[in-house]
């Protein structure tokens, strides 16, 4: 029976709360740096978002399989590039759910001032936590009420801001207009306010990342009503901010700067309305992380990124694991940052930034190297080049700003990356291991001989999963780039070469005669030549993984042109290589 595909609005309604949340703070980090001038950095904002909204289009319409930048990488480029991509979308995920959680905590905060915040936040953390492990994951019905709630809710605060604005005139947004600029000019203010500002994009990249889950044609809509979603509301509020407070109020009420607002303007009922809804979508966007984070870990485990420790599955069907593990982490970078929203958005915009950077690349390089892969829409070169420098702008202007938030970002970044890297070489790793064991004094052998054994083992097990690729007949250079990725890319000695003929066809001597010469030139790697008749169709891929006990995963295809007659998605994960 096959799943049920999520429409235009559920789909939404999912990365929706999770982007349109950011307005509940944005405005007022963009504010504290670029002063009266915050709502035109957020409009330079949604001009960079347009420019993506064709990136994001033309990448996941040519490979529409969950992981986002992950599976981007993966499929045009190496392992490790695909690893680090992966390696930042944790941590942007994981600043996103201690933010989300923290705003949200601030913002009851402003009903009941009585609870410790950070000890809050921790307790909802554990929460969701509990949740997750149990199998309670996004309800997308429920996902679509509280986008609703919130949208409606925002749409109540604006109403009451322009009625407050003309009941007492302009004289704020003038006062404020004129206030002098600390630190610059008007550029260096509208630069430094655009790299805060990136941070109220959080979120857009969620939809490439569930997009198996969306019926046809849905992906790129949700994208345009995320981009219309941040293009209104961000910069409106900043306007309207500027319109009833003096600027120097900002940072007093940053962390729950919409309640403030709604206080102001429609007193403590629309206070507590605007903050019951602020934790209703941050929590929302809390449990977008912990579903997010656990399906993008499995994944990298399944391809032998990570240790299969993780896919440890408890009775609910939950990889529990993974989702202690992150909760592991949010809690460390949450008492790291004692829950200040400037250091946790510093660590979360440089990695989330990064990740973008990462997909506008890795759009680069599949004009380059995956020409032929049909696509529904293209983004011109100089869109993607130009949206490319944008935010490496906001990367250096983010640094430039609160260079300490640097350190806590690499506090996090260079360990994870290191503990990945070893993962990808733990193969080499574990012959040095055992090398090392065998030139030790023959009086301290006998201690480690059981070790040298179980690393022995375990060298095997890694190197005897089997691989294949489904040729159509490629010549010799071909089936070589091949192995040269297998080597650097995957830990195997086994690889199936696999071409799928009808009856009447046969390979022609010229490939035999190639297969033989490349299997002389790699006599370290077991390599079979195998001939399966039929069509090549994606019951015949699940027919051979099933047959073989070979995850999909692990099967490769070069890239496919227009004339093939099948999506890349139908063939449930097999990867491009060529």
């Amino acid at each position: 029976m096959s799943q049920k595909k999520l429409g235009e609005w559920y789909a939404t309604a999912i990365c929706g709360n999770d982007i349109t949340s950011s307005v509940l703070y944005v405005s007022a980090l963009t504010i504290g740096v670029a002063g009266q001038y915050a709502w035109i950095s957020l409009l330079m904002v949604a001009g960079t978002l347009f420019l993506f909204r064709k990136i994001y289009s033309e990448v996941v319409g040519a490979l529409p399989l969950n992981g986002g930048a992950y599976n981007v990488l993966l499929n045009s480029s190496s392992k490790n590039n695909a690893a680090i991509a992966a390696t930042l979308t944790i941590l942007s995920y994981m600043a996103t759910a201690v933010i989300s959680a923290s705003e949200g905590m601030h913002y009851l905060h402003h009903i009941f001032p009585s609870f410790n915040v950070v000890i809050a936040t921790f307790g909802l953390l554990l929460l969701f936590l509990f949740l997750t492990i149990q199998g309670i994951s996004e309800s997308a019905i429920v996902a679509l009420i509280i986008f609703i709630l919130h949208i409606a809710c925002m749409l109540i605060l604006v109403i009451f801001c322009s009625i407050f604005i003309f009941q007492h005139g302009i004289s704020f947004f003038i006062e404020n207009w004129h206030s002098p600029l600390e630190g610059g000019g008007i550029f260096k203010a509208l630069i430094l306010g655009f790299s805060a500002a990136m941070l109220g994009i959080s979120g857009f990249e969620s939809s490439a990342n569930f997009v198996e889950e969306q019926k046809a044609g849905v992906f790129p809509k949700t994208l345009k009503n995320m981009w219309i979603a941040v293009s209104v509301l961000n910069p409106l509020m900043a306007i309207l901010a500027i319109g009833i407070m003096p600027l120097s109020e900002v940072n007093e009420y940053k962390n729950s700067f919409l309640s403030h607002m709604a206080e102001l303007t429609g007193g403590k009922t629309l206070a507590t309305i605007i903050s019951v809804n602020a934790v209703l979508v941050l929590s929302g966007a809390v449990l977008t992380s912990f579903v997010g984070v656990n399906g993008l870990i499995k994944r990298m485990t399944l391809d032998r990124i990570l240790p299969n420790y993780f896919l440890k599955e408890n009775k609910k069907g939950s990889t529990y694991r993974i989702l202690i593990l992150f909760f592991l982490l949010c809690i460390s970078v949450l008492f790291v940052t004692k829950g200040e929203i400037g250091p946790l958005a510093g660590v979360y915009a440089l990695s989330f930034l990064t990740v973008m950077a990462f997909f506008a690349i890795g759009n680069i390089l599949l004009k380059i190297r995956r020409a032929r892969l049909p696509r529904p829409e293209y983004a011109s070169p100089i869109s993607v080049l130009i949206a490319l420098i944008a935010v490496v702008v906001a990367i250096y202007g983010n640094i430039k700003t609160k260079p300490e938030y640097l350190l806590t970002f690499l506090t996090y970044f260079l360990p994870s990356v290191l503990i990945v890297s070893a993962m990808l070489a733990r193969k080499d790793i574990m012959f040095f291991i055992v090398k090392t064991f065998k030139s030790t004094n023959r009086n301290y052998r006998k201690h480690i001989i059981k070790s040298e054994r179980s690393l022995n083992i375990s060298i095997k097990r890694l190197t005897e999963q089997q691989f294949v690729f489904f040729s159509k007949g490629d010549d010799i250079s071909t089936l070589n780039k091949v192995m040269m990725y297998l080597n650097e890319n995957e830990v195997t000695n086994r690889i199936k070469i696999v071409s799928v003929l009808e009856e009447y066809q046969k390979p022609t001597d010229q490939f035999l005669s190639d297969f033989d010469a490349l299997d002389r030139a790699y006599p370290e790697v077991d390599m079979e030549y195998i001939i399966e008749q039929g069509q090549f169709t994606p019951e015949k891929v699940d027919e051979l993984s099933n047959r073989w006990c070979i995850p999909k995963n692990f099967m490769f295809i070069s890239s496919p042109g227009e004339r093939f007659s099948h999506r890349v998605e139908d063939l449930g994960g097999v990867r491009l290589i060529l």
